[in-house]
């Protein structure tokens, strides 16, 4: 379309450009179609998804005698107005968008499986790398479990419909680091000394029971569905938006799921580690470029964007926000469930296990901290598209859809492949680690305790494609949103902590104790969460089970008689 700009002065004296009305003046220079790189110019936002590039470029663009010549109507002649037609552009669109993001996964999937042709996969080094990963590859893949979809999607979605509830997540990232801090390094020494390969091995060896360890592996894969439903409810958003809905999120599940389970059966955790490094580049390059440029886009910067929310809005900016009972109470119990159970997840043991030495996960903890500039990033989307996008059926779609809005196709593109991956990585190790779950700790250590090996890791090959079956299911079939689905995780995770670290630092703890504990915290944690009894009284349900789990340990280990530790046997 042409669009024609005359000079103008602000109060202070600086030009400007406005638009003019064609019915009244016409004149030979113009900006006539879109230019660099499909941005069009103009000082209005365009109908389409590209955006003025003039809030930029008025300054340099247009002066008293204009120099820069795109297009022209003859002076006194009618103007030439074109348009594409909108079933072309829409179609163009989507070609560019889907060639861009099949690109990237492809690509992906390439190092994923290249990792692992030149590696024997036995289940050693399928399950830990060989525990050879230096601290770059240590650092990329627990960066690719700790920012999956849920930072794409679900942080900019909660601060969109919830609000300021949503600021748990900067509650809770600098505590869990402390965390990692002082446990992962000692989960690994016992890991190198007793040649552990998952978390269940931990609870094996140090409380030297099988039924603990079942137990664990059981509960580890029963709330890894969940996260997995989260990555793959994620995908299929990133997929379907970054389309214009040429291709509906379930085969867009299905198809990238397959392409997961495929290098994980190929590669292993190193196949996914190698994965993160290009998921890592692509996400902090979206997340900062989205996060910075559309609060500056829409409002001119970060604090106008703010001024705007609490006017137009002041209560969401707020405990509880948009919702009736996230107050200050739910706010503090979730930050220490999340904070003390997330290096519980079961993949974070077979990633920590996976690193050269404890000295690399202490650095680790140390640099790990700064990936965390991508969070309130992600608010900022969620907050401008509050005030753009009223009215969106589900919060978790506002970051793509404002991407859609604001930048050409080719952007939204980038976008969906970066989001892609980062389904995709954290999903591959959570497959694995089910899988491997499920075949060793179960299997093996219940059913058929003389397998070799060679049949545990055959076992968990095959597991990896039911695991993948479930998780689909589960995705397909239910609505929940994104944070819930962690939350839920959470909540049953978490309930490993009190058996971790006072297996670690306690030699009273006893295994009927922990057993019993978990037992009860779980036992609480579904029920009240499965039924929406979340939270109770204002306090999160999953803290309440962990406080109940303590204590029941705390009585329990009291009333036994001290056992040996099994960290204190020699190999």
């Amino acid at each position: 379309m042409v669009v024609t700009h005359q000079p103008g002065r602000l109060d202070d004296g600086r030009l400007i450009a406005k638009a003019i009305d064609w019915s009244t003046s016409v004149r030979a220079h113009s900006f006539c179609r879109d230019l660099l790189l499909g941005f069009p110019l103009g000082p209005h936002f365009p109908d389409d998804s590209g955006f003025a590039l003039q809030l930029f470029l008025a300054d340099y663009l247009v002066v008293a005698d204009p120099g820069v010549y795109v297009g022209s109507v003859p002076v006194g002649g009618t103007p030439r107005i074109e348009h594409a037609p909108e079933s072309r552009r829409a179609v163009n669109s989507r070609v560019v968008a889907l060639t861009l993001i099949s690109f990237i996964v492809a690509t992906g999937s390439f190092v994923g499986f290249y990792a692992g042709t030149r590696r024997k996969m036995d289940l050693e080094q399928w399950t830990v790398g060989d525990r050879g990963f230096g601290m770059l590859l240590v650092w990329l893949l627990m960066a690719g479990e700790v920012y999956t979809t849920f930072t794409f999607l679900g942080a900019s979605g909660w601060a969109y419909s919830k609000g300021g509830p949503v600021l748990y997540i900067l509650g809770y990232q600098p505590l869990m680091y402390v965390v990692s801090f002082f446990i992962l390094p000692q989960v690994w020494e016992v890991g190198r000394k007793y040649h552990l390969q998952t978390q269940a091995d931990f609870f094996q060896v140090r409380y030297k029971s099988r039924s603990l360890a079942a137990l664990v592996a059981l509960v580890g894969i029963v709330f890894i569905i969940p996260y997995l439903q989260l990555q793959l409810t994620g995908l299929g958003m990133i997929v379907e938006i970054a389309s214009y809905g040429a291709i509906h999120r379930t085969p867009a599940m299905v198809i990238s799921f397959l392409i997961v389970a495929a290098f994980v059966l190929s590669s292993g955790i190193r196949g996914v580690a190698w994965v993160s490094v290009l998921k890592d580049l692509l996400l902090l390059f979206s997340a900062v470029f989205v996060g910075v440029a559309v609060p500056y886009i829409y409002f001119g910067g970060i604090g106008p964007m703010f001024k705007k929310v609490a006017v137009a809005n002041p209560a969401h900016l707020t405990m509880p926000g948009a919702t009736s009972n996230l107050g200050h109470s739910w706010y503090i119990s979730t930050v220490f469930l999340v904070a003390l159970g997330f290096y519980m997840w079961p993949q974070f043991f077979g990633a920590s296990f996976s690193a050269k030495s404890s000295d690399t996960l202490r650095r680790n903890a140390v640099v790990m901290p700064f990936y965390s500039i991508t969070m309130p990033l992600m608010f900022f989307v969620g907050l401008a598209a509050m005030l753009i996008l009223p009215g969106l059926p589900n919060g978790d779609l506002a970051l793509l859809t404002m991407v859609r809005k604001t930048f050409p196709a080719w952007f939204l593109g980038v976008i969906g492949g970066a989001g892609a991956l980062t389904a995709m990585v954290p999903a591959g190790v959570m497959l694995l680690t089910a899988a491997t779950l499920f075949a060793k700790n179960i299997c093996r250590s219940v059913l058929w305790p003389g397998m070799t090996d060679q049949r545990v890791a055959t076992l968990a090959k095959i597991s990896v494609l039911v695991v993948t079956v479930a998780a689909l299911c589960s995705a397909i079939y239910s609505s929940t949103t994104l944070v819930n689905l962690l939350l839920v995780g959470f909540g049953g995770v978490g309930q490993f902590f009190p058996g971790v670290v006072l297996g670690l630092y306690s030699k009273r703890v006893s295994t009927l104790g922990v057993f019993a504990g978990m037992v009860t915290g779980v036992g609480m944690a579904i029920p009240l969460m499965v039924t929406k009894h979340d939270p109770i009284l204002g306090v999160n349900a999953g803290f309440i089970a962990l406080c109940c789990n303590f204590m029941v340990v705390a009585a329990v280990s009291a009333l036994r008689p001290a056992e040996r530790s099994g960290f204190d046997d020699r190999v």
